[in-house]
Formats: C-alpha cells, structure tokens, sequence
C-alpha cells in the first residue's frame, strides 16, 4: 500500500514538475555578465538577498529596479525584440536603448533610468563575455561604447551617444561566447557599453547595456 501510494506521489510530482522545467529551459535565452549589463548585475548582486533594505543605499539604481519590476532581474536573460529586420535604430528609441525599446511589455522599463549604476573597471582594450543559456548562436554582434564627454548619470542613452568600436561575424551555437579585441581608445571614467546580438536561431535581437569604468 505504502509503496503503491509512494509511485502515484512520485508519478504526480514529475507530471507537475516536467512542464516546468521545459518552459524554464525554453525561456532561457542570455546576456552580457563582464561587463555585467544592468539587469544581470542586479540579479549577481541581490538576487539572492533582493529584500534588503541595504540596497537602497548601497545600489539604489537596482533598488529602484527591484521596486519597479522584479521580473527584470529574474528574467536578465531575456530582454529581446523579434523581427526586427535588421532595424534596429527603428525598434530602439532614444532613451529606451538599454531596456531595449521597452522589449516584453516594459517589463525593463526601469533599466532606463539614469543614475549612478554600478560600474565594472576595464581598460581601454578589452573583452566581453555573453553567457547564452540556449544556445542560440550569433549572426553577428555589435559593441558601442558611448563618446567620451557623455554623462550617464544626467543623461538618457541616446544612439548619437554611441560610437561603434567592434562587429564581429558568426558565431556556432554555444553557452560562451568571448567578443575579444574591443578597443575604445580616449576613454577615461564612467560610460556604457552597448551590446546588441543578433541570433542565429529566428530573427530575435537582444539589446544590452554595461555600465562601465574606464581605469
């Protein structure tokens, strides 16, 4: 009896737990983590711990993130557009580029804000490292950085801030991916690193911003 009662909870718990492992490993798309882009670095930093009021104080552009939308960190890796056909200035508006034109129904909206958001040091050469939990492959990336003189804690991100420093081809399905020799030469102090991946699976752009520091 104990045994036969033992199965049908066992039967039960897989029937309940299989479709949610495939909708998790569905979901799963990717992201910069070095630089970290926004949403990543606040779920790295406060995802275990995102009730503390220490953020506040200590990260409060990802306290106000957490305040405005928590789904923007449990879901860093999913902030995209699809069929966006290459246009990508169309799909992004000024001021929307690191929430990526306010991709899944604003649900990123707060990685707009401007503020004092937390940096990673670089130098003026330097790699990006994109986990892609899916495996989509890349037809390509572009990196951005913003021009020197651009004040990211006053001002909105806008494309003419930007300067296209690296473009890279294809790249094979894979959960790593390093985009190596990014130059930025005459940077110094706080800018932001743009990223967009176009992947090779269905026309579905991912658009990401890094804040940064430059040594």
């Amino acid at each position: 009896m104990h045994n036969r009662i033992r199965r049908a909870v066992t039967i039960l718990f897989a029937a309940i737990l299989l479709p949610l492992l495939w909708v998790d490993t569905a979901a799963a798309h990717g992201s910069v983590i070095d630089p970290a882009s926004r949403n990543y670095g606040c779920w790295d930093r406060w995802g275990s711990d995102h009730l503390n009021p220490a953020m506040q104080q200590q990260d409060p552009m990802c306290w106000q993130a957490w305040q405005d939308n928590p789904n923007a960190m449990w879901n860093w890796n999913g902030l995209y557009q699809n069929n966006v056909g290459g246009d990508h200035r169309a799909a992004v508006p000024d001021g929307q580029l690191c929430s990526g034109g306010h991709a899944e129904g604003g649900r990123y909206r707060s990685l707009d804000a401007v503020g004092p958001w937390k940096t990673t040091d670089i130098g003026g050469n330097f790699t990006i490292n994109l986990y892609d939990q899916a495996s989509h492959g890349a037809d390509y990336f572009r990196v951005y950085v913003t021009r020197q003189g651009y004040d990211g804690l006053n001002q909105p991100l806008r494309w003419s801030d930007l300067e296209l420093v690296r473009e890279t081809g294809r790249y094979g399905p894979s959960n790593n991916y390093v985009i190596g020799n990014v130059s930025a030469p005459g940077r110094s102090g706080r800018h932001v690193v743009f990223t967009i991946w176009q992947a090779s699976h269905m026309d579905q752009v991912y658009y990401i911003c890094s804040d940064v520091n430059f040594r």
